[in-house]
């Protein structure tokens, strides 16, 4: 099912040209493209025009290097070594998958159901496809219910550390919905806040595009971050600050704001609970008190406030980068909370709600069979309700301990839990307790080497899919090329592993029965879109405001927030009832110079990881030798003022040390970080990475037991360290 348009001058004496309509295949964001290949081979990617998606990132540009890349996996292994070893012996489908089920049929049989269980990540490409795996119900990402017909509820994803903090948690207990429902309208803004988050490094980056449009029409963009960020570098303003002081910059905004009567009395009076308490609780950060915890300057603080109260509209793009600290998901409230008094909540120009969208797609209605609590229930029971999954952090406790009940197999499907997570050690003995691991992806992860059987899945280029669009746009994803070796889609894995299992009949068994599913009662067919490859716009969206005013946010059609009071909760009564506090309450960064000197003493520096880079798509690619030339080393920013005093020059190789250990990285002396912080690069530590990159595991520096208490995210962003420089260069 590809659409393709031949070159005219296509002959046999010279190499045949074609041009394929279809997705980017290098993540699951889903750029529209036209693909050219010569010789039924992918030669370059162009944007698709006038498709909503229409951005080709770098990665995307060298779709030709990944996809053809020689480290790709192509058939399936199974473990002939010791654990760790990397050394695999070739194995048919039908090999592996009998393989695997002898394996999980004699853990169930052994321990229970629930002793498998499942992590995905983002390297997972068909999100989309994988609909056809999700139970009954609104999950927050596709593909977690593949064990709930097998008894188990531990089906787990990349959700354990990134986003539902930021986008379900953070929103859902303050104004009812999340983040994927709401979006800045930068279009009609006159200042655009950019907390947490730079643009510049998204897949796709097109907020980046809208920014800097917005920029040029005349809006102001203002950014708070620790790092001069590829977006803060173009701002009208960047705000220096605190790695993890977020919520206590929020809060003094939000005490400025209510001192001086700027907020909209009208909107918190009848649209708000909790304002008065939190009126109390803000006289607590007065900016001149801010300012020693925060380093934003007494000024600036004012002057945020005022603009943000004053010259509105105002809309705020928001991302992970307040996720990680020990009251993260309170620092995203009170940021949420700050946009709602002002009255920057479903205006033109502010955060607007999407309208609900007219079609209904079809998903295969698994139900969830009876089972323990998933792992993680009993010490994170909001995320786990909210996400209906287990949590990752809590997995080495059931695999090394037994508690709450024992963890024997896992399938970990498009993600590295040994360069995500934090304590890298920790993983690998739980890797040697299990009786199974299963890992799927297209190239050989650091979880690989320690697999019992390595799965190898194709890029999207090489399979048929869909995307579903914010705004009413869908569009079927032509396969471009055929597979590499025996490589399978996601999709086509899960369907052969679910027959294994005796239950591949509950799901769709090709992706054209797929198709048929998901656009079944949907306003758009599956005819429709095959005869127009670029996709198709099935709803043309009227953006109403206010639909608070309107019944347009409940289920059940009254006025008001999808919250449980029906108004924005600036007091939750969700987290409250969960036994944590119900306002926005900021808790200083436990290992950080104010509430440990002791230990600042020893390690002075403040220490942030997980800055992307552009050529890299979260621990993807740094086995691509083009991509690579963009950055060959991985880098930790530190100041000049902090590199001179350690004798420290641009390029030289050093050392990050914390309480974990150390790890070696390269300096790049910049201002673009603060005086006293660092910056450090994730992505490192996979085996098929150059040996800068492989030795690079900034995991091997973050605490495994230091988190958000509320969403049991890791601190990643706000912990303490040192550089010394390496003593042989």
């Amino acid at each position: 099912m590809s659409i393709s348009r031949k070159s005219p001058n296509a002959s046999a004496s010279v190499p045949r040209k074609q041009i394929v309509t279809s997705m980017c295949g290098i993540c699951p964001s889903g750029c529209g493209v036209d693909v050219e290949l010569i010789d039924g081979q992918i030669e370059r990617i162009l944007p698709l025009k006038d498709h909503p998606m229409n951005l080709v990132c770098v990665r995307g540009a060298h779709s030709k290097d990944v996809v053809y890349s020689p480290d790709r996996l192509k058939y399936p292994m199974k473990r002939v070594g010791d654990r760790g070893e990397g050394r695999f012996e070739r194995v048919s489908w039908d090999e592996a998958f009998d393989g695997i089920a002898q394996k999980m049929f004699a853990i169930r049989d052994a321990s229970g159901p629930e002793a498998v269980m499942l992590h995905t990540g983002r390297g997972l490409f068909e999100f989309g496809s994988t609909d056809a795996f999700c139970p009954a119900g609104p999950p927050v990402q596709s593909n977690k219910g593949i064990l709930s017909p097998f008894g188990s509820p531990n089906n787990m994803n990349v959700g354990s550390i990134c986003y539902v903090a930021y986008g379900v948690i953070a929103p859902m207990t303050t104004i009812g919905a999340g983040m994927n429902n709401i979006f800045a309208d930068h279009d009609n803004a006159n200042l655009i806040v950019v907390w947490g988050a730079n643009p510049a490094t998204d897949s796709p980056p097109a907020a980046m595009r809208q920014i800097l449009q917005a920029k040029k029409r005349g809006a102001k963009v203002v950014v708070i971050d620790h790092l001069r960020s590829d977006i803060a570098a173009k701002a009208d303003q960047w705000i220096p600050i605190r790695s993890g002081t977020d919520g206590a910059l929020a809060l003094s905004v939000l005490n400025v704001i209510i001192n001086q009567g700027l907020y909209d009395r009208e909107f918190v009076q009848k649209w708000t609970v909790g304002f008065d308490e939190l009126a109390r609780y803000a006289q607590e950060f007065p900016p001149e008190k801010v300012e020693t915890i925060t380093r934003v300057p007494r000024d600036v603080i004012v002057e945020l406030a005022r603009q943000i109260a004053c010259d509105g509209p105002v809309t705020c793009q928001m991302y992970t980068g307040l996720e990680y600290t020990n009251s993260g998901v309170q620092n995203i409230r009170a940021a949420l909370t700050l946009w709602a008094i002002t009255g920057n909540f479903d205006v033109p120009g502010g955060m607007v709600f999407w309208p609900k969208p007219k079609g209904h797609f079809g998903r295969t209605n698994v139900p969830r069979p009876d089972h323990p609590k998933a792992i993680g229930y009993d010490k994170y029971p909001l995320f786990c309700k909210t996400t209906n999954s287990g949590h990752i952090m809590e997995v080495p406790r059931a695999i090394l301990e037994g508690d709450p009940y024992p963890i024997k197999g896992l399938i970990v499907a498009g993600a590295s839990i040994m360069t995500n997570m934090p304590n890298p050690d920790l993983w690998r003995k739980c890797f040697g307790r299990l009786d199974l691991l299963v890992v799927i992806d297209r190239f050989l992860t650091a979880d690989a080497l320690h697999a019992d059987y390595v799965l190898p899945a194709t890029t999207y280029y090489e399979t048929l899919s869909h995307q579903r669009y914010p705004g009413g746009y869908a569009q079927i994803r032509s396969k471009v090329v055929e597979p590499l070796g025996e490589a399978r889609s996601d999709f086509d894995i899960f369907v052969g592993l679910a027959k294994r299992l005796g239950y591949g009949h509950l799901y769709p068994q090709t992706k054209e029965e797929l198709l048929d599913l998901v656009f079944s009662k949907s306003p758009v067919s599956v005819e429709q879109l095959m005869r127009n490859p670029g996709g198709v716009k099935y709803d043309s969206v009227t953006i109403e405001y206010k639909k608070y005013e309107k019944g347009l946010l409940r289920r059940d059609g009254q006025p008001g927030f999808n919250t449980p009071s029906g108004k924005v909760e600036i007091a939750s009564s969700v987290l409250a009832s969960h036994g944590y506090d119900a306002l926005p309450v900021y808790v200083e960064p436990i290992e950080g110079p104010l509430s440990n000197p002791e230990l600042a003493k020893r390690y002075p520096l403040i220490f942030n990881s997980g800055a992307r880079i552009q050529s890299a798509f979260r621990t993807q690619h740094l086995n691509i030798p083009a991509l690579l030339k963009m950055q060959p080393k991985p880098h930790v920013l530190i100041h000049p003022q902090d590199a001179s005093a350690r004798g420290i020059e641009d390029g030289d190789r050093v050392f990050v040390e914390t309480l974990r250990g150390r790890v070696p990285f390269y300096a790049r002396v910049t201002d673009a970080v603060l005086p006293g912080a660092v910056e450090a690069n994730a992505g490192g530590g996979g085996p098929l990475q150059p040996r800068e990159w492989r030795e690079a595991n900034v995991n091997c520096l973050t605490d495994h037991d230091n988190r958000d208490p509320i969403s049991g995210f890791p601190v990643y962003k706000a912990l303490l360290c040192e550089v010394r420089k390496a003593e042989e260069q």
